[in-house]
Order: structure tokens, then sequence, then C-alpha cells
């Protein structure tokens, strides 16, 4: 019995929408949101996109981010190789540093 789920895939579709499908829990789709995904009912159930023309750059380093967010917590991910900066897996992209940590002071 095979117990892994389908990953989630985050692509650009035919439109130039970036979208994310597959086995999206409630876990997912809150690291989705964190990442600026958008979660609308759709016929079929659910959309997860990012919002439309921000710029390509700012997609794909979002797209990025979710990826590897989602495969930190365990999740399957598949990441479209138009979206990622650098091949998935490898040093993180710079642009998604969003949030730096200020320096550590030493304790006295």
């Amino acid at each position: 019995m095979n117990t892994t789920p389908d990953p989630i895939r985050i692509t650009r579709g035919r439109g130039g929408q970036v979208e994310a499908e597959g086995s999206v829990d409630s876990l997912a789709g809150q690291l989705l949101a964190r990442a600026g995904f958008l979660s609308e009912p759709a016929l079929d159930g659910r959309r997860i996109r990012l919002p439309f023309d921000m710029g390509k750059d700012w997609e794909n380093a979002r797209a990025t981010w979710a990826a590897h967010m989602l495969s930190a917590a365990r999740f399957p991910v598949e990441l479209g190789p138009d979206l990622s900066p650098h091949p998935f897996g490898t040093t993180q992209p710079a642009a998604l540093s969003t949030h730096p940590l200020p320096p550590r002071t030493p304790k006295r």
C-alpha cells in the first residue's frame, strides 16, 4: 500500500499564471498562503494561484519559496523548471531572503 501523497505541483499555466495543484491539505495551504498564493473557489473545487501581473521575477521567487517551505515540511513537491532561478534542492536564491534575521549579539 502506497501512503505517499501525490506531489504538489507548482507550475506556470498556459495563460502565464502560477498555480499549485495536488494533495494540498490545510498545512500545505497555509504554507502556500504564506508564500503569497491565493485560494479561491472554482467549478471543480479550489484553485490555488499567485496574484496576476506581479512580474516573473516576483512570481518565480514566490513559487520557489513555496516549494522550499513545502519540501521542508516533507511534502513531495514538483516545481516547474521555468519557475526556479536555481536548480531545486541547491542553495536558496537570494531573492527568497525577504525577511533576513538581524545579526546575533553575544549575551553578557
